[in-house]
């Protein structure tokens, strides 16, 4: 049930369900379903490397967006008159 459930969580790509039943491992019966299960935490681990990966991306895209939308602001590139001097 649990090698299923972690297979369902790596398809769907559910971090939080992958988290949740990893942290809860139950105790195997049999070397084949420790095979199993060691095999679907490398590939639960494999996608959140590549989870990572995208978001780290995905920030850096956001971050430029930012900065030009930033200096293309017109507020910020008006020539102000300093009186105070």
């Amino acid at each position: 049930m649990w090698l299923t459930k972690l297979q369902i969580a790596i398809i769907e790509k559910d971090t939080d369900a992958i988290s949740h039943l990893v942290s809860e491992m139950p105790e195997f019966k049999n070397v084949d379903e420790m095979k199993s299960a060691s095999a679907l935490i490398k590939e639960a681990l494999k996608l959140l490397h590549t989870l990572k990966d995208e978001t780290g991306v995905a920030l850096a895209k956001l971050k430029k967006h930012k900065d030009f939308l930033a200096s293309t602001d017109i507020k910020q590139n008006i020539q102000r008159l300093d009186i105070s001097s």
